[in-house]
């Protein structure tokens, strides 16, 4: 029993960071001589340009934004819960708290990786002066880390379900 919960708190752990770094990391759009991310844009590694208001499809961005932040919140969120739900539930209770917590992360970096994938060209065709050297690029480790991130939380959402607290 002590190897499951060793691996479940190592599980959720990494889930947490497969979701920072997809939510920092600026790797979302990348090519050879750039990076984009919800964040800015990059061009020969030192011209940065911040994504702001000016930003035609902005809200679109922010949107992911928020969806990015509020999974990787969530995720940290369930595991502070499980570890007090590990002391506190009866034994034979299962880690239902935690589980639907889990849920909603994942829940929300699906969101966030469907808007962009869904809207990433119109994003780089209506901005074309800051993405026009972008067109040649494809998606980075960032942007599938999210994917990853997406499966790992939806799978240990899922264990958390299923999980019953024993001795």
């Amino acid at each position: 029993m002590l190897v499951l919960l060793a691996f479940i708190i190592v599980f959720h752990i990494t889930s947490a960071a497969l979701l920072f770094i997809a939510t920092i990391d600026n790797a979302w759009w990348v090519g050879e001589e750039f990076f984009a991310d919800i964040w800015r844009v990059c061009i020969n590694n030192t011209n940065c340009t911040q994504i702001s208001e000016s930003y035609q499809e902005y809200p679109t961005l922010q949107a992911v934004q928020a969806s990015m932040i509020l999974a990787t919140t969530l995720c940290c969120i369930a595991l502070l819960v499980f570890v007090l739900q590990l002391f506190r539930l009866k034994q034979g209770e299962r880690f239902v708290l935690t589980s639907i917590i889990q849920l909603l992360s994942c829940l929300c970096v699906m969101i966030a990786a469907s808007i962009y994938t869904d809207r990433r060209e119109e994003l780089h065709r209506s901005n074309w002066l800051l993405y026009s050297q972008t067109s040649e690029g494809t998606y980075g480790y960032s942007f599938i880390l999210a994917w990853v991130a997406f499966a790992f939380t939806f799978i240990s959402g899922l264990m958390y379900l299923i999980l019953r607290k024993r001795k």
